[in-house]
């Protein structure tokens, strides 16, 4: 079902639990798309707003980052050591060293005149008149000297009893000096918008000398998690079970990039949800369980009530079949803002398949940039001024090698494919793009829907595990990813896309889940 075929779903009687609906589930890789383009439906109405840096990780550029100042700044020496003047070797300077955040200029700090050598720290001003910055290790100080050199006339100054410093190696002028402008000069476009805030964004922005950026921010995002029977601490105990999913589906959320507003629990109450969704100021609702027709399930009856559209109703996949996905009415923020959510099952593996399918494409495309007018070419299609080299500088010298043993060779296995890890750090377009791996084992499938299958990567292939019924958590904490597993099964060796996990996986963990038992 696409967006242009969405209708307005039909409240049940009192809002609450829905009368019959004929089935309306959608392919998996249609619900998927169609989660995409409502995310990027709703980019449209995102506003950018200026925040201080501290707050900006996460959000996306909304105009190019332009260096404010050349970097570095000034001259700056690239290594503890020497400054010097001229060729070696120098008079040393008895005056205090010139150090980082120190200022270095006329009657600033000292200056060496020719033939003369003065300390200086990593990253400080290099004085004017500098030839090269010498290293502390590739130089060193002798007593003074009383005969004349060989290319200047005697001392005759204060510096006559002063130590000498001789280089090991050969001096090139300019080493080991940073120029100034050397990775940019001002007003050089250094990012275009659009690009994800990373830390290294964050600390070069910085070092461009921004105290705040102006971006989109991350994807708002509330949990609300339902049922009269969830306990949120101790033992299970009189038909009441633990929640799993409100402790898994904040970070999981997180991870995908979105900014989680917080997570609220809810009795089965259709007033109270009713209430919880239509005051919710979040980009994207996430509610569990309360999809399919029982007698407390109040999701769709609320959604009618709410004037909302659905988008998908049920999906083609197993678990988690009864997802949806809807478009809702105008929210607190106003007339113009564009809110959605997403029903999960209730079951945790369940949930997981929806929150992969519906809830991550859509928080994927809500990510990118708002349409607007034609971004400015990247760094990677513009050339830019050419960046100065470091100077280079007399290689260390040799020394004797370790002696070469035979090393035991590792065991040959095939490379593990890339895959983009579910960190939510990189916007896109459309649903995320998952690997394909030979699937090690024979997997089972449904007869007509798609199978989203626990997975841990060995040797190059994906091996399926065991316990992945549609409330079991074993599997899913043992894997890396989900096989996505056609109707009718996958025969082994059978490529078969994988939707990665965010988080590394303890390959240990997953042996005693290792096999292939259908559920």
């Amino acid at each position: 079902m696409s967006l242009r075929e969405s209708a307005p779903v039909t409240p049940g009687p009192g809002g609450g639990a829905s009368a019959p609906r004929p089935h309306r589930a959608t392919a998996w890789p249609e619900a998927r798309a169609v989660a995409a383009r409502a995310g990027a439906h709703a980019r449209g109405a995102r506003k950018a707003s200026a925040v201080p840096l501290g707050s900006a990780l996460g959000g996306v550029l909304a105009e190019p980052l332009t260096a404010l100042t050349d970097l570095p700044p000034f001259d700056t020496s690239a290594m503890d050591g020497w400054a010097v003047a001229g060729p070696g070797p120098w008079a040393v300077r008895a005056e205090t060293a010139v150090l980082a955040g120190h200022a270095s200029g006329p009657g600033t700090a000292p200056e060496p005149a020719d033939g003369e050598a003065v300390r200086i720290a990593t990253g400080a001003r290099v004085p004017p008149g500098t030839t090269a910055v010498v290293r502390t290790e590739h130089a060193r100080t002798e007593a003074p000297r009383t005969e004349t050199s060989r290319t200047r006339a005697p001392r005759t100054d204060d510096r006559a009893g002063s130590p000498v410093l001789c280089a090991l190696r050969e001096v090139v002028p300019g080493q080991d000096i940073r120029p100034r402008g050397q990775e940019c000069r001002s007003g050089d476009e250094l990012l275009p918008a659009g690009t994800l805030v990373t830390p290294a964004v964050l600390g070069l922005a910085a070092a461009a000398g921004y105290d705040g950026l102006a971006v989109f921010p991350r994807p708002r995002v509330e949990i609300l998690v339902l049922g009269d029977e969830l306990l949120t601490a101790g033992l299970p105990r009189e038909g009441l079970i633990r929640d799993a999913l409100g402790p898994m589906l904040g970070p999981w959320l997180t991870s995908l990039g979105a900014d989680v507003l917080g997570t609220r629990r809810i009795g089965d109450d259709a007033e109270e949800l009713y209430g919880a969704v239509t005051g919710s100021t979040a980009d994207l609702v996430v509610t569990t369980g309360g999809t399919a027709a029982g007698p407390v399930d109040h999701v769709h009856g609320v959604l009618g009530r709410a004037g909302a559209t659905l988008l998908v109703d049920g999906v083609k996949v197993r678990p988690g079949h009864p997802m949806l996905l809807a478009r809702l009415g105008a929210g607190p923020d106003g007339p113009t803002s564009v809110r959605h959510l997403v029903g999960l099952p209730g079951n945790p593996l369940a949930a997981v398949s929806g929150l992969l399918t519906l809830a991550a494409p859509l928080l994927e495309a809500l990510a990118e940039t708002p349409p607007g007018p034609e971004r400015l070419p990247g760094p990677e299609t513009t050339p830019g001024p050419e960046a100065t080299p470091e100077p280079e500088t007399t290689p260390e010298p040799e020394t004797t090698p370790e002696p070469e043993t035979e090393a035991t060779p590792e065991p040959e296995t095939a490379p593990e494919p890339e895959t983009t890890t579910g960190s939510g750090l990189r916007p896109r377009s459309g649903p995320r793009t998952s690997a394909r791996v030979p699937v090690r084992d024979e997997v089972q499938g449904h007869p007509y829907d798609t199978r989203l299958v626990p997975v841990v990567r060995r040797g190059g292939r994906a091996v399926p595990l065991r316990y992945h019924g549609p409330a079991m958590l074993r599997g899913l904490a043992a894997a890396d990813g989900l096989a996505v597993v056609p109707p009718g099964g996958a025969a082994p060796g059978q490529e078969l896309d994988v939707l990665d996990l965010p988080r590394p996986l303890d390959e240990r963990a997953a042996t005693a889940a290792q096999g292939a038992c259908f559920t």
